[in-house]
């Protein structure tokens, strides 16, 4: 229940964000509010996961042979199944021993941050981005220098300036592709410049890809790890957005990295400790996990495309027949858009947290305002 009056704390979370929207309902408002506050699939009917996947649950319970503890890093045949789910797009294959599974893709952000952090260094995160990630470098006292996404241009890379914020403490850059929140694809050669720049600045690029496949525009979706020959790559995924499930906590974090350096520089071997003391994704959802990646069928990967690029289409053109929103760039893969706010349009706006504020309370709208993933006078859209 919201009340009359408008609360102004500010929010520091998307989290938070959604919370302090809903308080703002109107509470005389009768109409079921609508959000579009968080990328949960699972939420709508049209997004239930595959047979296959609820299938391989049910015999991973009935098998009685997931109901220990796992194994560090996870037990071996899920991380060989990821290890060749992964593989499928490479020109090498991965190993089993390059795989770590997590308890979902921000435990793996989470452990990746914190094995790369040490005292001085700082990390490149992109604007807008997905804010969690900051957090994990705010945690373990990374100095966070941010770079643009070029909107004109597809929302890609400003290499130049990562190139004029680099120096010798940077310890890594952060791609996110299929963007989050931008709804961005890079394509082959954007992806080559990265590596290429990574490679001259001696840095690590690790690649937020938990949207990975889920691409509905021109360009198809190219792994980061294509390009580990080039520079090493630490890659985070997840079946939480591909097939729809969220809440089963399954994550992984691979080194990709055939040159070997990871493990020269015991980024490895640091992970491995870390996980010792960390919570593990349920042995159960392990155990399901072979048949899910192996079995699961392109059709069902179709039909959740072909709602998404639906969705998008009626967004799309809607969105276009508003005059105080422009869109930069149509979205190309993952669930979000982000549009600008042109506030010289709008009457006592002051900026996109008052705009969200005033469509809570006055049209029961959940959208989030742009700040919350660092770019100001925006709002994120969410596809769903």
């Amino acid at each position: 229940m919201g009340t009359n009056v408008l609360k102004t704390e500010t929010p520091t979370s998307i989290d938070d964000a959604v919370y302090f929207l809903k308080e703002n309902l109107n509470e005389g408002d009768h109409r079921p509010s609508i959000s579009f506050g968080f990328g949960d699939p699972s939420c709508f009917e049209c997004f239930r996961t595959t047979p296959v996947a609820e299938e391989a649950i049910v015999e991973a319970v009935r098998s009685a042979k997931f109901n220990s503890y796992a194994p560090t890093g996870g037990i071996l045949p899920a991380r060989r199944a990821v290890a060749d789910y992964l593989s499928r797009d490479l020109p090498y294959r991965l190993s089993p021993d390059d795989v770590y599974l997590t308890l979902g893709c921000n435990q793996a952000a989470e452990i990746t941050i914190e094995v790369l952090a040490r005292p001085g260094a700082n990390i490149l995160l992109p604007r807008p981005g997905y804010p969690d990630i900051e957090a994990y470098a705010i945690f373990n006292k990374l100095e966070i220098r941010q770079f643009d996404l070029l909107p004109e241009r597809g929302w890609e890379v400003d290499l130049d300036t990562i190139e004029a914020m680099s120096d010798e403490s940077t310890v890594a850059m952060v791609i996110i592709n299929p963007g989050n929140p931008s709804g961005s694809v890079y394509t082959y050669n954007h992806l080559n410049k990265i590596a290429e720049t990574a490679r001259k600045l001696g840095i690590v690029v690790i690649a937020d890809e938990v949207y990975g496949h889920l691409v509905y525009g021109s360009n198809p979706f190219v792994p980061m790890s294509l390009f580990a020959t080039i520079v090493p790559v630490i890659t985070l995924g997840s079946v939480s957005k591909r097939w729809m499930i969220p809440g089963w906590g399954l994550g992984w974090l691979v080194t990709c990295d055939p040159s070997g350096l990871l493990r020269k520089d015991e980024i490895a071997e640091s992970i491995n400790k870390l996980l010792v003391y960390s919570p593990f994704p349920p042995t159960l959802i392990q155990g399901a996990i072979p048949q899910i990646l192996e079995k699961t069928t392109q059709d069902f990967f179709s039909k959740t495309i072909n709602i998404l690029r639906k969705n998008l289409e009626i967004c799309y053109d809607k969105l276009k027949e508003i005059p105080c929103i422009m869109i930069p760039q149509k979205p190309e893969g993952a669930f979000f858009a982000m549009v600008e706010l042109n506030l010289l349009l709008l009457e006592d706006i002051e900026d996109d947290m008052e705009f969200c504020l005033k469509l809570a309370k006055e049209e029961s709208l959940i959208i989030l305002p742009g700040v919350t993933v660092g770019l100001k006078n925006y709002i994120n859209y969410i596809l769903l």
